[in-house]
């Protein structure tokens, strides 16, 4: 099934994480400087990386403790509500130390991200001064206030890192043709991970597009190739026209059928998929697919509506097109 929302917020509360992330890249004088410069941002943050494995979640807390208390407790209230939400724990930030720990097994463009999401909670006041109260007296954080505090620093770390609409800026510069050679080529150039450059493309782009991410595809007996949905990004303006898709689970029998890779196969062409959108109009949609090993990436954006002149759709063809 689709991951629980990691970054839903509300205009107002978006807004505020933006005034952050500008207020940093501006003191870290970062703006037009790509990828994001995570040493200076450190160091307008005023706050240190260090590695620490934290796949034992125990020992991870006893080493704290050994150093602060209160960043202890802080970090159980972060655990038990973030493990929660979304999973495993790969960082944490321990803002009355000015330390960032960043589990030692995690390299690359997702160990950027999660500096930034960790500086994120840094950076936000109303969290520092309810950890801080917290902390001082002892008390739990609600697990939906933690739950908004993670939402909040993915949003701090996805504008950091995309530098405002600085990627937006570029991705509109490509052809949605070519969408998917512009997902792959801007994630690198901005220090993102092709999964992170995919959801940013399909949720800032001004043009109808959807983004499904994928785990890898698997064979089921009876089913043939078949693929859990992860996450869903959608354009604003595709989710104005189209439903979005329901589905938990990509089999061949689903209208994206057709782009699901096998585990060795990197590319699915482009092709063609037919949708009806909220007037029930059936419109023409291409679809790609990317298979980065750890996902699959499906881009698709509509071109044209089709007509009942212009098309013959087989018997019980309308139930497929549905998602």
């Amino acid at each position: 099934m689709a991951k629980p929302d990691d970054s839903s917020l509300t205009p107002a509360q978006l807004r505020a994480v933006e005034e952050r992330v500008v207020s940093l890249l501006n003191r870290s004088e970062a703006w037009g400087r790509v990828p994001t410069p995570l040493e200076d941002i450190l160091a307008a943050a005023k706050l240190r990386v260090e590695s620490k494995s934290l796949k034992e979640a125990d020992g991870f807390l006893a080493f704290l403790k050994s150093k602060s208390i209160a960043a202890a407790s802080m970090a159980m209230d972060t655990l038990k509500a973030a493990t929660s939400a979304f999973g495993k724990i790969l960082g944490i930030c321990d803002s009355a130390d000015h330390a960032i720990y960043i589990d030692d097994t995690v390299n690359g463009s997702k160990q950027t991200f999660l500096t930034l999401h960790e500086t994120g909670h840094h950076e936000m006041p109303h969290q520092r001064r309810l950890f801080r109260f917290f902390e001082d007296n002892d008390k739990s954080l609600e697990p939906d206030v933690a739950e908004l505090f993670e939402r909040e620093a993915n949003n701090f770390a996805r504008h950091a890192l995309f530098q405002g609409d600085g990627y937006a800026k570029m991705a509109a510069d490509h052809d949605l043709e070519k969408g998917m050679a512009a997902i792959k080529k801007l994630g690198p150039k901005f220090g993102a991970s092709i999964y992170a450059s995919a959801r940013e493309f399909a949720r800032t782009n001004y043009r109808a597009c959807l983004v499904v991410v994928l785990n890898p595809s698997e064979y089921a007996f009876g089913v043939g190739l078949r693929a859990e949905v992860r996450r869903i990004e959608a354009s604003a303006l595709f989710k104005a026209q189209f439903p979005l898709p329901q589905a938990t689970h990509i089999t061949p029998d689903h209208p994206l059928g057709s782009l699901l890779p096998s585990p060795k196969q990197r590319v699915v062409k482009p092709r063609s998929v037919v949708l009806e959108d909220f007037n029930g109009a059936r419109q023409e949609c291409v679809a790609e697919a990317f298979n980065t090993t750890h996902n699959t990436i499906i881009l698709l954006y509509p071109t044209k509506a089709l007509t009942k002149t212009t098309v013959i759709l087989p018997p019980g063809f309308k139930q497929a097109v549905n998602f």
